[in-house]
């Protein structure tokens, strides 16, 4: 995977998914406007201020609560290239497998407005001149982020 560089948001522990997109937005089968309600009860207006390839810092646990897929497709659909977190709910993160978007679990020191990279291959985050490990993915996870998702392999006929 490329090295990708990106601004940062700042959220804490224990982000749900709630928080992300609030249950009350999934009323239609069109998913094509999800982002325009991410973190609105938490950070109103936070929809119209995130850019293309910006990521997401954060603490312990992000993505707990429900299990929709939805709050990992919202995060795309708003641009974000990468969530970093010291800890992922673990059906977020398969979810976030499944569909392409690539976490990083790491604890990293970085404000809100920082630009990092983060190195996939390599396994390394960089942040205001410092550099943060986190264990690089198995080759299939890779494999699966890269190509945008599980079903994106499926249809490439590589399963």
């Amino acid at each position: 995977m490329d090295k990708i560089q990106g601004k940062v948001w700042r959220f804490g522990d224990n982000v749900d998914t709630d928080q992300i997109i609030p249950a009350e937005r999934l009323v239609s089968a069109n998913l094509d406007h999800l982002d325009d309600f991410i973190f609105e009860k938490v950070r109103p207006g936070f929809a119209q201020q995130v850019g293309k390839g910006d990521m997401i810092v954060a603490g312990k646990n992000f993505g707990c609560g429900s299990s929709r897929e939805h709050a990992p497709l919202s995060l795309i659909e708003a641009g974000f290239s990468c969530i970093v977190a010291e800890s992922f709910a673990r059906i977020f993160y398969r979810n976030s497998m499944n569909i392409g978007l690539l976490l990083v679990e790491c604890k990293v020191d970085a404000a809100e407005g920082d630009v990092i990279s983060v190195d996939p291959d390599k396994g390394e985050v960089r942040a205001d001149g410092k550099t943060y490990t986190f264990p690089q993915y198995p080759a299939f996870i890779s494999e699966m982020v890269r190509a945008g998702g599980l079903m994106n392999l499926v249809k490439e006929g590589r399963l």
